[in-house]
């Protein structure tokens, strides 16, 4: 999608780096959190803005409802019941997606309507395709839902352990703050010029994402009989890929189990160098939203690290949830702040 390619989520970064800088300001110092929901409430309205712009006041609240339903609904739960069975998750998670596309719909309209489509992402879709002309409305309403939950909730679960690791990791949490003393005071100037500056965060970013991939699990179904290694997959067959196992392949990285951010740099400190790494996925089904989550996380990590010391509060380790084709998340993730000098 245009309004997610690399060089659209670049000329948007003075609007993303002031709510990643506001997470940051409104973190209290000097008392435990449970860090996750500030993360995820920051986060949605960093993905519903770029989204929508204007009418992001709207369809926040519907996106925070449309998450819930989606995390009731994978919850474990002792039964496991066929999909045409409307279970009350699934009867909720239905309620949520018709919430979002009743608030979704009238803004379709008028700016249709008005002619004034806007420069966020809706505003790319209501634009012809040269491919595919012009979408229809179900199209977009179809589409929209999901890719605005996909903004935020996988990128909060990277958060979650990118946090972590700056409180277990303070050398590197120290060098990722010497680097953001380059942003800019105002948030709002931060350009992608800074964000390309900022090498250490962006691997650390990447050595986090290595260690702990949000999705830990890939499904890809082969379209015709394919020959892999000395495997034959019969077209039609579900190729299951585990991104945690790949990214801890001794043939790939040395010293795999270790955090180790400059293994992302090379000798002159440049950016990521191409590996294994399949935390977005690959190919031409890799997750479209890479750029703008990279951004996200980057941004998020520079402005807190600038600002805290970050530290676990003492008490037993944060647990860990992994849910089949979903993710691995902390679980009751509590961390500190305090200021920096």
């Amino acid at each position: 999608m245009r309004g997610l390619r690399a060089q659209a989520v670049a000329a948007r970064i003075g609007e993303i780096a002031p709510r990643t800088a506001r997470f940051a300001d409104q973190w209290p110092p000097g008392q435990d959190v449970e860090i996750l929901p500030p993360v995820r409430h920051a986060l949605a309205e960093v993905g519903v803005n770029y989204l929508f712009s204007e009418d992001a006041p709207t369809l926040l609240p519907c996106a925070a409802q449309l998450f819930l339903a989606r995390e009731v609904l994978v919850r474990p739960s002792r039964w496991v019941w066929p999909r045409w069975i409307p279970t009350p998750a699934r009867r909720f998670r239905t309620r949520q997606q018709v919430a979002f596309t009743d608030a979704l719909r009238p803004i379709v309209r008028r700016r249709r309507s008005s002619g004034r489509l806007g420069d966020d992402m809706l505003g790319q879709m209501l634009r012809p395709s040269p491919h595919y002309g012009l979408l229809p409305e179900e199209a977009i309403l179809d589409t929209l839902p999901g890719i605005t939950v996909a903004t935020f909730e996988t990128p909060s679960r990277a958060a979650g352990w990118i946090l972590l690791h700056l409180a277990r990791h303070p050398r590197a949490a120290d060098r990722v703050a010497a680097e953001a003393a380059s942003l800019p005071a105002d948030p709002a100037a931060t350009t992608s010029a800074h964000l390309g500056g900022l090498r250490y965060t962006q691997a650390l970013v990447s050595e986090v994402l290595r260690l702990y991939p949000p999705s830990w699990l890939l499904t890809r179904r082969a379209p015709r009989q394919t020959r892999l290694a000395d495997y034959t997959i019969d077209a039609g067959s579900t190729v299951l890929v585990c991104p945690y196992t790949a990214h801890r392949d001794a043939r790939e990285f040395s010293e795999p189990d270790q955090f180790q951010p400059e293994r992302w740099l090379d000798d002159a400190g440049s950016p990521p160098i191409p590996r294994v790494f399949l935390s977005f996925g690959t190919g031409p089904h890799g997750c479209e939203g890479a750029a703008l989550a990279m951004a996200m996380l980057t941004l998020l990590t520079a402005q807190t690290a600038r600002r805290y010391h970050v530290s676990e509060p003492p008490g037993p380790e944060p647990s860990y949830q992994v849910t089949t084709l979903e993710g691995l998340a902390t679980v009751g993730l509590r961390l500190r702040a305090t200021m920096r000098d």
